[in-house]
């Protein structure tokens, strides 16, 4: 992930990759982000809409589930990398005059309008292999962020409601091949607690 990401910073859609691997949100999640959404003065994100493919047409909807609604927390990189990108933007609404289209994106065409999914998706798949990084597709940013979160020693509880799952026992599923080495280290810790050493 790091690879990728220093191969991308020049890329205009640079902070929506680096949103993706620090959040674990979903590619929908993610393109249907607006500028309401992010609270850059807190750093904080909430998600409230994903976009989807309906009929080859992006459309809106609501997250899956009551825990798909969800604040996070954003890291200094982030955050500052979006408001490169808020900046950036500006100057294409600029550039683009008349022809703009509001729809208060986060991330969008350089006219302001919807990107299709499939579309972004793509692009992502050609930024990886132009890295020569093994084809993960973009939902691999999710999985490497659970698994590097997990690894990091992010409680299994945190992680899922971060990650906008149902509940914990769905992370547990997908990511339990990362807590083996937690494991060792709980016994050890356990046993000096009680044991006094």
């Amino acid at each position: 992930m790091r690879k990728f990401l220093a191969s991308v910073r020049d890329d205009r859609l640079y902070a929506a990759w680096l949103l993706l691997a620090t959040t674990g949100v979903r590619r929908g999640e993610l393109l249907g982000l607006r500028w309401e959404d992010l609270d850059l003065e807190r750093a904080k994100l909430s998600v409230r809409r994903a976009v989807t493919v309906v009929r080859g047409e992006p459309v809106a909807t609501e997250p899956k589930t009551a825990k798909g609604r969800r604040t996070l927390s954003l890291d200094p990189a982030t955050l500052a990398a979006l408001c490169a990108h808020l900046q950036r933007q500006r100057e294409e609404r600029i550039a683009a005059g008349p022809a703009w289209q509001e729809f208060g994106l986060v991330f969008c065409r350089a006219d302001g309008s919807a990107f299709n999914p499939e579309a972004v998706s793509r692009h992502f798949m050609h930024r990886v292999a132009a890295v020569g990084l093994p084809n993960i597709g973009i939902h691999g940013l999710r999985h490497s962020y659970a698994t590097a979160a997990l690894a990091a020693g992010v409680s299994a509880k945190v992680v899922s409601e971060r990650l906008g799952h149902a509940s914990v026992a769905i992370t547990l599923d997908v990511y339990s091949h990362v807590l083996p080495a937690h494991d060792e280290e709980a016994a050890s810790k356990v046993a000096a607690h009680i044991l006094g050493h």
